[in-house]
């Protein structure tokens, strides 16, 4: 994703980046790409790093990885070692600077600044595994959901206490504010993740015969919803992406749903522009992938809670749907088929997210961060 121009203020900063892992190129290692390049001398700390699945602009910055690195076959099993994410962001030592910027939804923001510096954390979401998808990534009432019970209680304790490790919190939508508010005690700043809108772009020719869905395959996305919901509708449905869930829901899915897999950023702009809908069916942060859509002039399917709320315009862009259920979903798809879009209203929705406005208001959060007087806990 190519930015730019960058605040000139930006050159003399000295500026740590933190992530929580580089493990692949989703929503937050594009917000990271950005961040790359405003500050291209900054070092990037992280539990874990995969050269091979990250981008050029992230391998180019010097990469400080903890003791997981080393440990064999890590970057394919290291959510087994969750219980240990937070000593192993408490080995790592960043050099002396002006501003840590951690973009963090697990440990990433535990990382402790330098003396005298500044940490503004661009907060995707609090720790999800421990504060609001428990059920969906442990069940209900299993055996391994007691087993996790005090494993997950210790993680919220050691979450509340990394917060106050930050001066400013930065949350990437409103829904990602309150629980800021509710779990840290903490006020943010909104800042909505960029959209490169100059690289997806509508296509000339009309939509084909398949709706979409580009997701990584774990619990809390409900592609299961969908994989059910067109096994009833009989509509051709890909699925983009993998993960945990990959195996079960091939299992369960109708000949009209295709898994493809991963797939290269070409690929998936030219089924963005092509597909007749996108389908959202989970709960998520913020959400970029149906802004994606959105600026190549698609419509959206979309659950009606979380980022989607604030990214999903009735009537202009896509269609919400609640409760979530199989039905309900249905429903909307059909409603959505059913009408005309204007590609052209459902792109200029979608340039309001683009990545300009995005550095403009960062720039804005990174000031206030650097002028406020300290805010981080004593001990943390």
């Amino acid at each position: 994703m190519s930015a730019g121009p960058f605040p000139p203020a930006w050159e003399r900063l000295r500026v740590v980046l933190s992530h929580d892992w580089l493990t692949g190129m989703r929503g937050g290692e594009r917000v990271l790409e950005i961040l790359c390049q405003g500050f291209p001398r900054a070092p990037i700390f992280t539990l874990i790093h995969n050269p091979a699945a990250v981008s050029a602009v992230i391998n180019a910055h010097p990469i400080v990885c903890s003791w997981l690195q080393d440990v064999p076959a890590i970057t394919r099993c290291y959510r087994h070692f969750l219980p240990l994410f937070p000593a192993a962001v408490a080995g790592l030592r960043p050099p002396p600077a002006d501003l840590l910027i951690s973009a963090s939804h697990c440990v990433a923001k535990g990382l402790r600044p330098p003396p005298g510096a500044r940490h503004l954390c661009y907060c995707f979401t609090p720790m999800r595994y421990a504060w609001t998808f428990r059920r969906e990534y442990f069940g209900a009432r299993s055996v391994r959901a007691l087993l996790a019970r005090p494993l997950l209680a210790a993680l919220r304790r050691w979450d509340r206490r990394a917060s106050g490790r930050v001066d400013r919190f930065v949350a990437i939508s409103r829904h990602v504010q309150s629980r800021i508010r509710a779990f840290y005690g903490r006020e943010a700043d909104v800042v909505y993740p960029p959209v490169d809108t100059e690289r997806l772009t509508p296509a000339a020719d009309p939509a084909r015969g398949f709706d979409l869905i580009v997701s990584a395959l774990v619990p809390y996305k409900r592609v299961d919803l969908a994989v059910a919901a067109y096994g009833r509708l009989g509509f051709p449905l890909k699925i983009v992406g993998t993960g945990t869930e990959l195996r079960r829901l091939r299992a369960a899915a109708p000949p009209n749903v295709e898994f493809l897999g991963w797939r290269p950023d070409g690929e998936v702009l030219e089924l963005y522009r092509h597909c007749r809908l996108l389908v959202f069916p989970g709960e998520e942060d913020f959400g970029i992938v149906p802004l994606e859509a959105q600026a190549c002039g698609r419509p959206v399917v979309a659950f009606a809670r979380g980022g989607a709320l604030e990214t999903v315009v009735p009537d202009v862009s896509g269609v919400l749907f609640q409760p979530q259920t199989e039905e309900a979903l249905r429903d909307a798809v059909r409603s959505c088929a059913a009408r005309s879009w204007s590609a052209a209203d459902i792109r200029t929705h979608a340039e309001r997210f683009a990545v300009p406005r995005f550095i403009r208001e960062l720039a804005a959060a990174i000031d206030r961060c650097l002028s406020q007087s300290p805010s981080r806990q004593a001990g943390t």
